[in-house]
């Protein structure tokens, strides 16, 4: 699994033209999940995606087909053009079975490891849910009062994204995972997997602290484990 960053938006907004900002920012606004949570039903989507914005004075990027050269190119590219307020989509991505990963039995790298394949699509619920992404926030921008909206699922491929999760599930069927519930391996007692491998589901929210917590409470268990002499 991973996350669904496929939808994105922008738009211009009048005024504020003697302001500028320094540095690196955060997100100036973080919308969590709001569709199929409380009240809210959709019937053509599983979940939910969570919007992330900001805004900036658009300036280096205006100096595609801008029309001037040299000394006037130069000054006008240090002009800070219009702010723009653009947000991103966070959305979930359900566990498939069919979405896996393998190492192949014949192929090896050059240190004779074998050759890791993963096999990853958007289902019919991502599809939905990034059409929803790109009308809500369409509706939002216009609401706002935003000129020049663009919003749009770029459709790009899984991995072109970040928190990629699963491949090492947890479970407590040796069959069906390759963790029990300390993200020690079935297979082998003194090898824990703590990162995002171990996920069996994803929600739309970044996925970091989670992974934190659930390496503190590995290593705690597996120090109680070796006071035992059980690994």
């Amino acid at each position: 699994m991973t996350h669904n960053y496929r939808v994105r938006a922008s738009g211009t907004f009048d005024g504020m033209e003697d302001s500028y900002y320094y540095g690196r920012r955060p997100n100036g606004v973080y919308m969590p999940r709001f569709r199929n949570f409380g009240s809210d039903k959709q019937t053509n989507f599983k979940r939910g995606y969570a919007l992330a914005c900001s805004s900036y004075r658009q300036g280096w990027q205006r100096g595609d087909g801008m029309d001037a050269i040299g000394i006037e190119l130069k000054e006008k590219l240090t002009e800070p053009g219009p702010w723009v307020f653009f947000g991103t989509a966070m959305g979930e991505m359900l566990p498939y079975k069919d979405n896996r990963i393998w190492l192949d039995k014949n192929q090896k790298d050059e240190w004779g490891i074998p050759l890791l394949h993963a096999d990853v699509t958007w289902h019919e619920n991502e599809d939905a849910m990034a059409k929803d992404a790109v009308e809500q926030f369409n509706e939002m921008f216009h609401q706002a009062g935003l000129k020049n909206i663009t919003a749009e699922d770029n459709h790009q491929a899984p991995g072109k994204d970040i928190h990629e999760m699963g491949g090492c599930r947890m479970g407590k069927d040796p069959k069906t995972s390759m963790l029990n519930e300390w993200n020690q391996l079935h297979a082998v007692k003194n090898v824990f997997v703590t990162d995002g491998a171990c996920m069996t589901s994803s929600a739309c929210q970044n996925p970091s602290l989670t992974y934190m917590a659930i390496t503190a409470r590995a290593a705690n268990y597996a120090v109680s484990e070796l006071k035992k002499n059980n690994i």
